[in-house]
């Protein structure tokens, strides 16, 4: 196995006039929030977007670690659908003292490069700093924040940069280096 170093980027938004948001997109582009929480969609909008990108640590969890994330108070999944199919999502959670963690962000492949990025983007992070109004008991939101990383798309810096999020911290590390995994064998290879 090689090892390869990896930069991780950590931004924020410290109040909700930071954002600037996207245009919509052309087209019959819908953000809907994921009400019924549902491991099998939650797995398989996280498989289907980090297929290219290596997002693997999710995909050893088993059905009820899924079930126990997705049912916590302030855990929210926002999905973009172009014309009924989803192209990407963004998954939010709240924690302490109004912190809302924008934990995962991303298009499925073959959606990304139409303008609906920058969109979904802007309505998670909308949706990051009201979350208090639908989650009695949970702070309202004072910090909305994320990490981006060198394994990241190529415009995911850009458009986090261009939504209004401020870097904050950067740490480089040493990780051994995983094969994509694709949402099938050899789904890259053309």
């Amino acid at each position: 196995m090689t090892n390869i170093a990896v930069t991780t980027w950590s931004l924020e938004q410290t109040a909700p006039t930071d954002l600037l948001p996207a245009a919509a997109p052309e087209g019959d582009v819908r953000v809907v929030r994921s009400e019924v929480p549902s491991p099998e969609f939650s797995r398989f909008l996280y498989a289907s977007v980090g297929a290219d990108i290596r997002w693997t640590d999710r995909l050893v969890w088993s059905h009820p670690r899924w079930r126990e994330h997705l049912e916590r108070p302030g855990v929210e999944t926002w999905v973009a659908y172009e014309s009924g199919t989803p192209a990407g999502y963004v998954e939010l959670v709240a924690g302490d003292d109004g912190v809302v963690e924008i934990e995962y962000f991303g298009l499925i492949h073959a959606f990304r490069g139409r303008g609906i990025g920058g969109h979904l983007l802007s309505y998670g992070t909308a949706r990051a700093w009201d979350l208090a109004e639908r989650w009695p008991g949970v702070a309202g939101t004072k910090r909305v924040w994320l990490h981006t990383c060198s394994k990241d798309g190529e415009f995911a810096m850009d458009n986090y940069q261009r939504r209004g999020f401020r870097l904050f911290d950067t740490k480089v590390e040493e990780e051994t280096e995983v094969a994509t995994p694709g949402p099938w064998p050899g789904a890259f290879l053309s």
